[in-house]
């Protein structure tokens, strides 16, 4: 297992992420525990030491789960992450009852690393606001020792992780981002690692396979890939990728099988970044897999727009939400939008229309945005 160094530690440089954890019976919530021990031993003898768990994954039992396996083992044989769910904006006003909580379910008296969770354009104001005292609550316990590292995770765009870390950011440790060959340029995260390098933050991957999607490419992709490394996988190429980016630490990886863990662990033996050639061909795949609106953010419709709606931001989460077929980021963000600036509030005028460069259908898209939304 390759590990990598974080301030005195060495951590594996594969994780165990636990939000996908294998099921009894196809429900989120009733989590596989025998399947998972299997788990969790097989990478504990095989080098993983980073487990990451979180109040919210399988419905609040990832953490009791976790905390019931990994109770089985020394503790300063593992790493264990939790995060404060900010995602809720209930839980704001409850930074005390859930860490203590979380310390209860997970079986420890400490956690190695603890994150804001979810940092996006929901919960910005929130989490900054001082009268919740969430960071000066996080601080205290880092003072204490109950937390050993303190981070955040981010699914919000570029300029809402900058305000983040304008307000916390020398306080930041480490940061779990959204990171894999598609999402380098589609959620902008080549601009997020490089925001992340200025504040000399050590970067933590979620999603790097896009929840299991670039585990499994058409064959024309395949083939093309194939031509530079016959004997890697489409999942390992994902994590070639990782392996080529500098400042990177820990990868995680929510393995829902026994297969997947053994595939990963195997990958994670060595190291083969991809060479310049590689890497292109790559991220031509990536664009060719997005074909989007291709929507270049030049605002020219947008003082067109007679409802005012921000088309440009509009358009970028149209093509999450139809990549992704559907999932929680375009809806998340959305939920920061006023009703009268969402997609829905498009009267179809097409006045955006006439001075687009890209001729895009913009009311179309919209109306189509709306839809999926509702659906």
């Amino acid at each position: 297992m390759i590990c990598k160094e974080f301030q005195d530690l060495q951590l594996s440089a594969l994780g165990m992420g636990t939000m996908r954890l294998p099921l009894t019976d196809g429900k989120d919530e009733n989590i596989d525990e025998a399947a998972t021990a299997r788990m969790v031993e097989y990478a504990m003898n095989h080098g993983i030491n980073y487990y990451d768990t979180a109040w919210g994954y399988h419905g609040g039992n990832s953490e009791l789960v976790m905390g019931k396996i990994l109770s089985t083992y020394p503790r300063e044989k593992f790493y264990l992450a939790s995060k404060f769910p900010g995602y809720d904006l209930a839980n704001m006003p409850k930074v005390e009852e859930i860490f203590e909580k979380q310390l209860e379910k997970c079986q420890v008296s400490y956690f190695d690393f603890y994150l804001f969770h979810n940092v996006c354009e929901m919960n910005i104001n929130e989490y900054l606001d001082e009268k919740y005292g969430i960071f000066e609550y996080l601080m205290k316990q880092k003072e204490n020792g109950r937390i050993r590292h303190l981070g955040f995770s981010a699914h919000g765009d570029y300029d809402i992780m900058k305000r983040f870390l304008e307000a916390y950011g020398e306080h930041m440790e480490f940061c779990q981002i959204q990171l894999n060959y598609v999402d380098w340029k589609f959620q902008e995260a080549k601009e997020k690692v490089e925001l992340l390098n200025e504040y000399h933050i050590p970067i933590w991957v979620m999603e790097p396979v896009r929840g299991g999607m670039l585990a499994s490419l058409s064959d024309e992709y395949a083939k093309k890939l194939e031509t530079f490394r016959p004997d890697e996988e489409p999942a390992a190429w994902a994590f070639r990728f990782l392996q080529s980016i500098p400042n990177i630490v820990v990868t995680l990886s929510g393995m829902s099988n026994f297969e997947q863990l053994e595939k990963n662990i195997r990958t994670y033996e060595e190291e083969k970044p991809l060479s310049a050639e590689e890497m292109d061909t790559l991220l031509g795949i990536a664009d060719r897999m997005m074909n989007g609106v291709p929507c270049t953010a030049c605002h020219y419709c947008t003082s067109h727009c007679p409802q005012g709606i921000d088309i440009p931001s509009m358009l970028k989460l149209y093509n999450e939400h139809k990549f992704s077929g559907g999932g929680f980021i375009a809806p998340m963000a959305l939920m920061a939008v006023p009703e009268d600036k969402q997609p829905s509030a498009c009267v179809g005028c097409r006045s955006c229309e006439a001075v687009c460069p890209q001729q895009i259908r913009i009311s179309e898209t919209l109306a189509d945005f709306a839809g999926m939304l509702k659906a």
